[in-house]
């Protein structure tokens, strides 16, 4: 044991050997610690959205301008918002101004938070589409969007309800 001892007492400690060691020993250290390689980044965040009032009555050809504006809970950066819509009544087409044909259940990235659809009846009919937007998977925002035929007087001329909501608002995201 006391040659062992002399022996690393003889050892000459070099700037390279000492700096060496002390290399090993960090990484040795660095390696063990546990990380938590989990990364909370949060892409999806609370929104509603705001719907400027339209008319309920559509005749064939006819085309009704939808305004809207994505209004966040706070001032995030690089969110992106898109938008797709389901038709399950009537026949018609849904285009956004200044944008492409929505095609139904495809999602289009929306380019601002503030833009404008024109809806346009390819028939007589009574028309019911809902309007789904959403950001990163987000708990999305629905809404249905009636019209009835411009013919047709169903309330006595008073007009019926124009927007029904599905799921009005604030979304707020699950946390883990």
């Amino acid at each position: 044991m006391k040659t062992i001892l002399n022996r690393i007492g003889a050892t000459r400690v070099t700037p390279a050997r000492f700096f060496g060691f002390w290399a090993i020993l960090f990484a040795l250290v660095f390696s063990l610690t546990s990380c938590d390689d989990d990364l909370d980044v949060q892409q999806s965040y609370p929104f509603t959205v705001e719907v400027m009032p339209y008319g309920d009555k559509i005749a064939n050809g006819e085309t009704v301008e939808l305004r809207m504006t994505i209004v966040p809970e706070g001032n995030y950066n690089n969110t992106l918002y898109t938008i797709r819509y389901f038709q399950y009544e009537g026949n018609g087409s849904l285009k956004m101004v200044d944008g492409p044909m929505l095609v139904n259940n495809d999602r289009v990235l929306l380019e601002s938070k503030t833009f404008r659809l024109n809806y346009t009846a390819k028939s007589s009919d009574s028309h019911k589409f809902l309007v789904v937007i959403d950001n990163f998977g987000s708990t999305p925002w629905e809404q249905t969007f009636e019209f009835n035929n411009n013919d047709s007087d169903d309330n006595g001329g008073t007009g019926s309800l124009v927007v029904t909501p599905i799921n009005p608002g604030t979304v707020t995201p699950i946390g883990k």
